[in-house]
């Protein structure tokens, strides 16, 4: 036997979340079920649920003091040969997550 779940979402993340979903090889119904199995697997959510604070929160204004500091930074680490080859990294990721 089989259940139904209904769940009311915005437009905009249903169409956003369906060709995700699409370019990933799968269908959200069948993702909405992957979650639900790691859920019951995991005893919890299958990620880290933590509240955002402006220190954790990537969608925090930042000041442009702050941003040129984080510019800088970025250009030592370059200058200093410690970086990565976008395309290495992504590899990695798709590797580690299989995507």
């Amino acid at each position: 036997m089989s259940s139904t779940i209904q769940v009311r979402v915005d437009d905009e993340l249903k169409k956003k979340s369906d060709n995700l979903f699409k370019d990933l090889g799968t269908d959200t119904t069948t993702a909405i079920r992957i979650f639900l199995t790691q859920a019951v697997a995991h005893n919890g959510f299958p990620f880290e649920i933590r509240k955002k604070t402006p220190e954790n929160n990537p969608y925090m204004a930042m000041s442009e003091k702050a941003m040129l500091e984080k510019l800088e930074k970025s250009r030592m680490h370059a200058a200093q040969g410690r970086y990565r080859d976008a395309d290495d990294a992504v590899k990695d990721l798709r590797e580690k997550y299989g995507l």
